[in-house]
C-alpha cells in the first residue's frame, strides 16, 4: 500500500483532502501538521518520511498571511521556500515524489490574457516572492515535483472570503468590495480532487500546472454571486483598490490558464459559480426559531457560520 504524507493537513485544502481521501484505499495516508510535524526542521522530516516508507509527499502547507508577511519576511521565506526546500531534498534522497501548491502570486498582476505556466513571473509582494523561491527550490532539490499554481481559495472550513461575506452580509445592510482585480475563486474541494487525479494516474508528470475553477469574476462579482446564492439582502458597493489600501500589493489580474492540467490529466474543472453555490448552500445559516413575544409576531436567531 503506497503511503502518501499531507503537510497542513489543518488547512483549507489539507481538510478538503482528508475530506476525499477517506476512502481511497489503495494508499496509506499522514496527515500532520506543525503540532505532528515541523517541515522547517529537515531531520525531523527524513526520519518521519523515512520511518513511513513516504512515496509522496503532498505540501499545503505555506505562510499565506500575505499582508503580514511584509513585516515577518524571515517567517515567511522559512516556511514557503526554506522548508519546501527541505521537503524535496528529503524527496529526492529517500526516492519519493512532490506535489506541492503554489499561487497566482508568483506573477506581476498586469498581464491581459490568461497566464500559463511558462509567462514570466514577476512577484510584487514578499508573499509572491518566498512562493516563486520555494518554487525554484523544489524543482532544484527534486526532479519528481508537480507544482500547482492556484488562487482564491475558499471551502467550508477555515478563514476565507466567501464565510466572511456570509457573515458580513448577515450584519450589515451593505459592504463595499474592490471591483479592478480579476481572477478565479477556487473551491478547495474541487483542487484536492485534482490532486487526488494526479497521484492515481499511471502517469506522473513532473512540472508546473495552473488550477483554479473556470470562469473569471472580480471579488464585487464574487460578493454579489454569494449574497445572490445565500438570498442575504445585502447591498454590495464596488470599490478601487485604491480606496481599499493594503500593505501588500495584489494583482490586479490574476487569471490562470488550465489548459495544461486539463489535457495532461484529463481533469473536469468546475465552473466557479457552480462550485460556489455548492458551497454556500452547506453554510447556510442555521435558523432556529423562538417562542412568540406579546402580540404573536414570530422572532428568530441567526446562529454563527461553524
Amino acid at each position: 500500500m503506497e503511503s502518501i504524507l499531507i503537510t497542513g493537513a489543518n488547512g483549507q485544502l489539507g481538510n478538503a483532502l482528508q475530506n476525499i481521501c477517506r476512502n481511497d484505499n489503495p494508499y496509506f495516508f499522514h496527515f500532520t501538521d506543525i503540532q505532528e510535524l515541523d517541515i522547517c526542521d529537515k531531520g525531523e522530516l527524513n526520519d518521519f518520511v523515512k520511518a513511513r516508507n513516504v512515496r509522496l509527499i503532498v505540501n499545503c502547507a505555506a505562510y499565506t498571511a500575505v499582508d503580514r508577511a511584509e513585516d515577518e519576511p524571515d517567517l515567511c521565506f522559512k516556511i514557503n521556500r526554506d522548508a519546501v526546500r527541505n521537503i524535496g531534498e528529503v524527496a529526492a534522497e529517500n526516492g519519493a515524489k512532490v506535489i506541492h501548491i503554489s499561487t497566482d502570486y508568483v506573477f506581476d498582476g498586469q498581464g491581459n490574457h490568461p497566464y500559463r505556466e511558462d509567462d514570466s513571473t514577476a512577484p510584487q509582494s514578499v508573499y509572491g516572492h518566498s512562493k516563486l523561491e520555494g518554487e525554484n527550490a523544489l524543482l532544484s532539490a527534486c526532479k519528481d515535483s508537480i507544482i500547482i499554481r492556484t488562487a482564491w481559495l475558499y471551502s467550508e472550513t477555515g478563514n476565507n472570503f466567501v464565510k466572511t461575506m456570509l457573515r458580513l452580509g448577515a450584519e450589515r445592510d451593505s459592504i463595499g468590495v474592490v471591483n479592478d482585480q480579476q481572477g478565479t475563486p477556487t473551491y478547495a474541494g474541487d483542487l484536492a480532487k485534482a490532486i487526488q487525479t494526479i497521484w492515481q494516474s499511471v502517469n506522473f508528470i513532473p512540472g508546473i500546472y495552473h488550477y483554479t475553477n473556470e470562469g473569471v469574476c472580480t471579488w464585487y462579482d464574487f460578493a454579489v454571486k454569494i449574497f445572490e446564492l445565500s438570498g442575504l439582502p445585502c447591498l454590495v458597493k464596488p470599490l478601487q483598490t485604491a480606496e481599499y489600501p493594503t500593505k501588500a500589493k495584489r494583482p490586479a489580474y490574476s487569471v490562470l490558464d488550465k489548459t495544461k492540467i486539463r489535457e495532461t490529466y484529463s481533469i473536469h474543472i468546475p465552473e466557479w459559480e457552480e462550485s460556489l453555490d455548492f458551497v454556500v448552500q452547506s453554510l447556510k445559516f442555521k435558523v432556529q426559531s423562538l417562542p412568540s413575544p406579546p402580540g404573536g409576531s414570530l422572532r428568530f436567531k441567526v446562529q454563527s457560520l461553524p
